[in-house]
């Protein structure tokens, strides 16, 4: 699982049959900081993420785990929206505090 922040969206006019409905978001992989880490990732949108959330996302196969993308040409899902990060018994992450989500 990886935590990252939603910076786009992704139009596609044409693609597979199987991801027709499918949100496409674009996606920087993050640190706990907040701190970008490694290049940006196109991800199916399986919760209804907004731009600028911090969100969890899986890769590989177990991105065609989930009901939406079973079965279905899907490297990255958004799986959750991120609403606390506790490490250490202390939070470091609310998402009613995050000043990047804008």
């Amino acid at each position: 699982m990886i935590f990252a922040r939603v910076t786009g969206s992704v139009v596609c006019t044409q693609k597979d049959e199987k991801l027709v409905g499918c949100k496409l978001l674009l996606v920087q992989p993050v640190d706990l900081a907040g701190a970008p880490k490694g290049n940006p990732i196109v991800a199916v949108d399986s919760v209804g993420a907004g731009e600028r959330e911090l969100v969890l996302l899986v890769q590989g196969s177990s991105a065609r785990q989930t009901s939406r993308t079973q079965g279905n040409p899907v490297d990255a899902v958004i799986f959750a929206i991120v609403d606390t990060v506790e490490q250490g018994g202390k939070a470091v992450f609310r998402k009613s505090e995050d000043k990047d989500a804008g």
